[in-house]
C-alpha cells in the first residue's frame, strides 16, 4: 500500500513538474517574447512619431538642417540603443545613426518595406549585423508624404530580454516545485499514514486480536473512518463473544437431554432398569424429547427472522379470541400448579391488524414464562386495554420476578437467570428474545416491568383495526 501510494504520488509530482516546465519554456516564452515584442513596437512607434513632429517636419520646413538633426536622433539612438533612418519619399536613406546606410535605395532591397508600419526580423546584408525589429512611420508635409523616419532595434535583445525574464520565473517556479514537494508529503502524511495504520489495526482484527486499538489524531474524515472501523470491531468482538456462547449453550442444551435419552435408553434395553419401572424413565425420555422439539423449533424460528427479516402476514382479527385459545392451551399446566389464569378484556371484541400465528406465538411464550415462575396457587392475569390507536396486551404474574441487573439482559438470546436456571431447566432462553424480534417486526413496542419476589409484567403494543 504504501509503495503504491508513494509511486503514485512520486508519478504526479513528477508529471505536474515536468508538464509545467516543459509549458512556460515552450509556450510561456513565445508569448512572452509576442508581449515583449508589442511593448517595444509600442515604444519605437511612439518615439518614431516624436522625431515625425519634433524633427523631420523642421528639416523639411528647413528650420532644421539635416546635421543638427542626426545630432538630434543619435541622442535618442543612445538612450533606446536603436538605429534611426530618414528615408526620403523615393527611399534613399539621407541620415543615419550609424552612418553604414546612408545612400542606400530601400526600395531595390525590398520594394514593400516602406508601404508596413512594423516589419520583424528584417535583415538587410551590408547595412545590418543581425535581423532587427523595425517600425516606420511617414512624414507628411503640405499634405504628401515627404519622406519616413525608421526606427530598428535588434531582435536577438528582445530574445534575451524574454530569456532573462523567463530564467527568473523559472527559479521562481523551481522556488514552488519545492514548496510543492512540501505539499505532496503533508498530502502523503494526512492520507496513507492513517490508512496504513487502519490496515494494519484491520488485519489485527481479522486474526481475531480486537483489543488493538487505533490511533488517528486527525480531525477529518480519516478519524470518522477510523472510529466506525473501532465501532466495526467492537461489533465483531460482541459476535465472536456471542458465537462462542451461542455454541456453548447449543452445545450444553442439547448435550444434557442427549445424555438423558441415550443413558435411559440404553439402560432399559440392556435391562439395568427393571420392567415395572421402566415407564417412569420412559417419561423422562419424552420430556427430554419435547424439550429438544422446542429447542430446534425456536432456533429455527430465530433464523427464520434473521435471514427473512420475519415475514409478516397481516390481517385483521379478535385479539381477545386469540388470547382465549392460547390460555386454553395452558389449562393443563394451571391445574397442576393450582394457578388462576384471568382474562381481563377491555371491550367484547377488539380488532387489531397483526400476523395472528405470530402474535399467538407472543403470547404463547410470554404465558408460558409466567407460569414458568409463579409460585403455587398464585394468579395470572391478561388484560388488553385500547389507548388512542392502540392496543395494550398485559401479561402480569405475581411471581419470582426478575432480579434487577437481569432485566436489560433477558431479550438476550440464551440468557437466563440464575433462578431461572434452578427453577425450570426446560427453558432454552429464546422465548424472549423470539418475542421481541416479533413484536419488533411489527414496529411496536414490549416492555417489561418486574420486582424481584413481587412479580413481572410483560406489556406490548398492536395497532387497532378501524375495519
Amino acid at each position: 500500500m504504501k509503495r503504491r501510494v508513494l509511486i503514485k504520488l512520486v508519478i504526479c509530482y513528477l508529471f505536474a513538474a515536468v508538464s509545467m516546465f516543459a509549458l512556460l519554456n515552450t509556450y510561456g516564452v513565445n508569448r512572452l517574447e509576442s508581449r515583449l515584442i508589442e511593448k517595444k513596437e509600442d515604444i519605437l512607434y511612439n518615439e518614431a512619431s516624436l522625431i515625425v513632429t519634433e524633427y523631420a517636419t523642421s528639416y523639411y520646413k528647413s528650420q532644421l538642417s539635416l546635421n543638427d538633426m542626426i545630432i538630434q536622433l543619435r541622442t535618442i539612438d543612445t538612450f533606446l540603443d536603436t538605429r534611426i533612418w530618414i528615408v526620403d519619399n523615393s527611399g534613399v536613406i539621407i541620415a543615419d545613426t550609424k552612418s553604414r546606410a546612408k545612400g542606400y535605395n530601400i526600395n531595390e532591397l525590398d520594394e514593400h518595406f516602406l508601404e508596413q508600419g512594423c516589419v520583424k526580423d528584417v535583415y538587410f546584408k551590408g547595412i545590418f549585423t543581425e535581423p532587427m525589429l523595425s517600425v516606420i512611420v511617414p512624414i507628411p508635409f503640405n499634405y504628401s508624404v515627404k519622406g519616413y523616419v525608421c526606427i530598428h532595434t535588434s531582435m536577438q535583445g528582445i530574445r534575451d530580454e524574454s530569456v532573462y525574464y523567463l530564467d527568473f520565473i523559472n527559479i521562481c517556479y523551481l522556488i514552488f516545485l519545492l514548496i510543492l514537494l512540501a505539499v505532496f508529503a503533508y498530502i502523503y502524511g494526512i492520507t496513507v499514514r492513517p490508512v496504513r495504520k487502519m490496515i494494519y489495526t484491520t488485519k489485527e482484527y481479522t486474526k481475531g486480536n480486537f483489543e488493538t486499538k487505533m490511533k488517528i489524531y486527525s480531525h477529518d474524515e480519516y478519524r470518522d473512518l477510523a472510529n466506525l472501523v473501532c465501532y466495526m470491531s467492537d461489533e465483531l468482538k460482541n459476535l465472536d463473544d456471542y458465537q462462542k456462547k451461542f455454541v456453548a449453550n447449543i452445545s450444553h442444551d442439547f448435550r444434557s437431554p442427549l445424555t438423558s435419552i441415550k443413558g435411559y435408553a440404553e439402560a432399559i434395553i440392556d435391562g439395568t432398569i427393571p420392567y415395572e419401572m421402566q415407564n417412569k424413565y420412559l417419561d423422562i425420555i419424552l420430556f427430554e424429547s419435547e424439550r429438544l422439539t422446542k429447542l430446534t423449533t425456536n432456533l429455527l424460528a430465530l433464523n427464520s427472522f434473521e435471514n427473512n427479516g420475519a415475514m409478516l402476514e397481516i390481517t385483521t382479527f379478535d385479539i381477545n379470541e386469540v388470547i382465549r385459545r392460547t390460555a386454553a392451551t395452558f389449562e393443563g399446566m394451571c391445574k397442576k400448579k393450582k394457578i388462576q389464569l384471568n382474562l381481563l378484556f377491555g371491550a367484547k371484541e377488539m380488532y387489531v391488524d397483526a400476523d395472528v400465528d405470530k402474535i399467538q406465538q407472543v403470547l404463547y411464550n410470554l404465558i408460558d414464562n409466567a407460569i414458568k415462575f409463579s409460585n403455587t396457587e398464585s394468579v395470572i392475569k391478561v388484560t388488553t386495554e385500547e389507548k388512542g390507536t392502540k392496543v395494550f396486551i398485559s401479561v402480569k404474574d405475581y411471581g419470582i420476578g426478575i432480579p434487577k441487573e437481569s432485566i436489560k439482559r433477558i431479550w438476550e438470546r440464551f440468557y437466563k437467570t440464575d433462578v431461572s436456571r434452578g427453577k425450570d431447566k426446560k427453558g432454552t432462553g429464546l422465548g424472549l428474545s423470539i418475542t421481541k424480534d416479533i413484536i419488533t417486526a411489527h414496529n411496536e413496542n414490549i416492555n417489561v416491568v418486574s420486582t424481584e419476589g413481587v412479580g413481572t409484567e410483560f406489556i406490548f403494543t398492536l395497532p387497532k383495526s378501524y375495519l
